[in-house]
């Protein structure tokens, strides 16, 4: 699948923004806070109908407007074009439509444009709790597996209902914790199978890609824990339920399952440099992107967000050679500095377009001698 132009208007500090793209390299360049990531964010939303950043839709409508609209004109390997529309006004459901078609339920659209995005905000996977490397395997399985998504959703849906009973100042019927307590077992087994799947298969190309990126300098590895793993999980949920009630909130369930990530035997979080764990991240990602790219029906899109920061100019080379490979499609890439942009440019040579973003304007700029 390939971006081929995208129009903005009102979206976080974007204005309006006309653009067309390089079905290959498209480089934004300026300061930081003058937009290069909200562009990379609206991308983003066409895929995954929400902000990577500021889940509260209204939220990303810029300051003196009362909308935003944004739409994405793409086109499949076999030359099919595909129009997407996501339009929000102030104080109104957002608007999500397929070829001028509004979508019945927004789940039906995740992994139709399938994307992958690195940037700084990444380093919560390491430096934050369980709820981040949970959200990183479901963004990742959510694209390639319609089931999956349906059963985290009504799994989400059932643990709410269990909290709320769990919160009750008066007694609860037994037969409504059964029901909720049920549909968690049920649609929870359902993930677990499937996180536990796809963190088998994802080790190695993960370690791959760590492994070229640092040139073997270092081992990484990577594990899942879930409640679900030793036990029935309808028992697990069941005999928490005493503590449960006193706690007010679900201790057990699939919405505790993390991953551990290590480094040369220890957690990454207590024992990585600051190169380290960018590496880490960095691999995380480009790992991600092979997977949904053997797993789906096309190419995902590669957003790479300030990616260079705080790597050595070995690692950068090697991500480089990696990027500018055949294995990888359309790409969009942000820097401070264009003349990193252009060195990065000439090494991997091909078509490509180069953008100047200044206080939310964007403009497309030639080739530097």
């Amino acid at each position: 699948m390939i971006l081929k132009r995208i129009s903005i208007l009102n979206y976080k500090n974007l204005e309006q923004a006309e653009l067309s793209f390089s079905p290959k390299l498209n480089c934004f360049f300026g300061q930081n806070g003058m937009g290069k990531t909200n562009l990379l964010d609206a991308i983003y939303f066409l895929s995954f109908c929400k902000s990577a950043g500021n889940p509260i839709d209204s939220q990303n409508i810029r300051h003196e407007a009362d909308f935003f609209v944004i739409q994405g004109f793409y086109e499949e390997q076999d030359g099919t074009p595909e129009e997407i529309y996501c339009g929000m006004k102030r104080r109104q459901k957002k608007q999500f439509k397929r070829n001028k078609k509004e979508y019945t339920r927004l789940s039906d659209h995740i992994g139709f444009l399938p994307l992958v995005m690195v940037s700084p905000a990444d380093n919560e996977l390491i430096s934050g709790g369980s709820e981040e490397r949970r959200r990183f395997m479901d963004v990742v399985i959510s694209q390639y597996d319609k089931e999956y998504l349906d059963a985290l959703i009504r799994y989400n849906k059932a643990l709410l209902q269990r909290n709320s009973l769990l919160k009750s100042e008066v007694p609860v019927d037994e037969e409504l914790f059964t029901i909720w307590e049920e549909m968690m077992a049920q649609t929870g087994e359902v993930v677990f199978r499937k996180r536990e799947a796809f963190v088998q298969e994802f080790i190695p190309i993960f370690q791959s890609f760590y492994s070229f990126i640092s040139q073997d300098k270092e081992q990484v590895e990577l594990s899942y824990d879930s409640h679900a793993r030793n036990a029935s999980l309808l028992e697990v949920i069941r005999d928490s339920r005493v503590r449960d009630q006193i706690m007010g909130y679900s201790l057990h369930g699939i919405h505790k399952d993390d991953l551990n990530m290590m480094l040369g035997g220890f957690p990454i979080k207590r024992e990585g440099s600051q190169g380290q764990n960018k590496t880490y991240l960095v691999a995380l990602k480009l790992a991600q992107f092979d997977f949904l790219k053997r797993t789906g029906r096309t190419v995902p899109l590669l957003l790479l967000d300030d990616i260079f920061d705080k790597l050595d100019a070995s690692r950068v080379e090697q991500i480089i050679k990696l990027v500018g490979g055949d294995g990888f499609g359309q790409i969009f890439i942000t820097d401070t500095n264009r003349e990193h942009l252009d060195s990065i440019l000439h090494k991997i040579g091909g078509d490509y377009r180069m953008f100047q973003v200044e206080h939310g304007n964007i403009s497309e700029k030639e080739e530097e001698a």
